[in-house]
């Protein structure tokens, strides 16, 4: 049984779970790489990464490059003497890094690999109405989510699941498969799979604020999945008209309402409990939003102090 010298790459709050997971387990993490700080906010002070705040409060040896061909980092992670790099929600490695530890580079990928390959893919099992995910384990090659599958472990997606809910859930099972994985290398007991290629591979593009637009021609079942997909970040959204005035709103959580109407899409109906959205087939039941400037909020509480006329509508 081989040693591991670990060196752990990784950014968001999704790569601290694993990493805690990894230490928990009494690993020996001889560095952590992780994004450099940028400044955020109105007073765009410098943040740290979720994984640079985790580095620091378990003094752990921390890199922040700028540039990962640079040669005073390559010395610095040479120096560091790792046998094995794990990789989780970072960025893509030059072959000269992926290619320096003895025992490889691997990645661990919230998806069933081959497909959603990319920078969403919790997002994306949902938008697309997946029943099922999981998440990869694979040795990192010169292409992105590409290389050979040492692991994977799958889960059902719930009905009404957000990509916050899963996100979690995909974590602790993301941090059970990575143990799973250095347990398999450390007894040199490796096998992997190539992923096959094909044209019904489904991909996790990067979110926009196109891609982002809730679309009110489609069903209520596909705008639905639009909103769980990407809740609580970066959210849906859609213009909001009512008499003169139009709004940019963001939709957070709704509930749909299967049931035959008249109504032309789009029609925004309330009262004073409830905000309804005529859909295809039913009414989509607004239950959590936010208005410009205003903070998120319950519908029950934004109609408190707010009232939409019968040409209300939505776009």
């Amino acid at each position: 049984m081989e040693e591991l010298r670990i060196i752990f790459m990784g950014t968001p709050e999704f790569a601290v779970g694993i990493l805690d997971t990894i230490i928990k387990n009494n690993y020996n993490v001889v560095g952590v790489i992780t994004a450099a700080d940028k400044p955020a906010g109105r007073g765009q002070k410098l943040k740290y990464s979720a994984v640079k705040e985790y580095a620091l409060a378990n003094s752990l040896t921390l890199l922040q490059p700028t540039n990962l061909k640079d040669e005073d980092f390559l010395a610095k992670l040479k120096s560091l003497n790792a046998n094995l790099q794990i990789v989780v929600a970072f960025r893509m490695l030059p072959k000269v890094v992926w290619e320096m530890p003895v025992l490889g580079t691997f990645n661990l990928h919230a998806s069933l690999l081959p497909n959603y390959r990319g920078a969403a893919p919790i997002n994306w099992a949902i938008i697309n109405g997946e029943s099922k995910t999981g998440v990869t384990t694979f040795f990192i090659d010169d292409k992105i989510d590409t290389g050979a599958m040492i692991l994977n472990s799958e889960i059902a997606i719930e009905p009404e699941e957000s990509a916050g809910q899963l996100h979690d859930r995909l974590m602790l099972l993301g941090s059970k498969t990575v143990i799973d994985t250095l347990k398999v290398i450390e007894n040199g007991n490796v096998t992997t799979t190539i992923q096959e290629d094909n044209d019904d591979i489904k991909t996790a593009y990067k979110l926009n604020k196109e891609n982002c637009k809730i679309d009110w021609t489609k069903s209520g079942t596909e705008i639905n999945n639009l909103i769980r997909g990407l809740s609580p970040y970066p959210a849906s959204w859609c213009f909001l008209k009512d008499k003169n005035e139009e709004l940019s709103i963001k939709i957070y959580e709704a509930k749909l309402f299967l049931e035959s109407h008249s109504h032309e899409t789009g029609k925004l109906i309330s009262s004073k409990k409830e905000i309804k959205i005529a859909v295809q087939g039913g009414f989509l039941h607004l239950l959590n939003l936010q208005l410009p400037g205003k903070k998120r909020m319950q519908v029950a509480e934004l109609l408190n102090g707010i009232t939409f006329s019968d040409s209300a509508k939505v776009y």
